[in-house]
């Protein structure tokens, strides 16, 4: 069957894509250029430039596209348990080891916060890991285990903190940093249980 011009488009983005996150998790975004990604998958600078205008779009998609699997990787940890407040816990634990995930740790941790800036980096994770964080609030916060209070404020400190603890892990060489970081993890999350829901963490 023959391919269509929309699907050889496709391909052909799909082929960028890969590419190119694998140079930027190899290389860093600076030492990537875009003729050589598309020549890497046999097309022209001409073609990566019409699916991505430039290399920081191409770096732009890749970001996404890994922030995107990140917060599929949140959700689906988190759907294992059925008690609202271990999906919460594995959810949680689950963005904290992305930063020991080379890909995750050079592309979002590293290079897009200094790519793209604080603030489109901030609102690109809010499409993906955080909205899962929200939703699992409002969930506890609903049926009591956290004490009644507004979602917002409480989602933007815990990713906050969990943003910079997921930095800080990509950077750091011990081993026992992600174990440390998890006790200091539960040990917050235990605060904000209800009196009539404490559990020792």
């Amino acid at each position: 069957m023959a391919v269509t011009r929309a699907e050889q488009r496709a391909a052909t983005r799909r082929a960028l894509l890969a590419e190119g996150r694998r140079r930027f998790a190899a290389d860093g975004y600076h030492d990537v250029v875009l003729a050589e990604v598309a020549q890497a998958v046999g097309v022209t600078k001409g073609a990566a430039y019409h699916h991505f205008e430039s290399k920081a779009g191409l770096f732009r998609a890749v970001v996404a596209e890994v922030q995107r699997e990140l917060g599929e990787r949140v959700a689906d940890a988190a759907e294992q348990y059925d008690d609202p407040w271990e999906q919460l816990r594995a959810g949680c634990r689950t963005f904290l080891a992305a930063g020991c995930d080379p890909m995750v740790r050079r592309i979002v941790l590293i290079e897009a916060p200094a790519v793209l800036g604080w603030d489109e980096w901030r609102a690109m994770d809010e499409d993906s890991s955080a909205r899962h964080l929200t939703e699992a609030l409002e969930t506890l916060v609903r049926t009591g285990v956290i004490a009644d209070q507004p979602v917002e404020p409480l989602a933007r400190l815990l990713s906050g903190a969990m943003n910079e603890a997921a930095l800080w892990l990509a950077r750091s060489a011990s081993p026992q940093a992600l174990t440390q970081t998890e006790r200091a993890l539960d040990r917050l999350l235990h605060g904000l249980r209800s009196q009539n829901n404490q559990r020792q963490p």
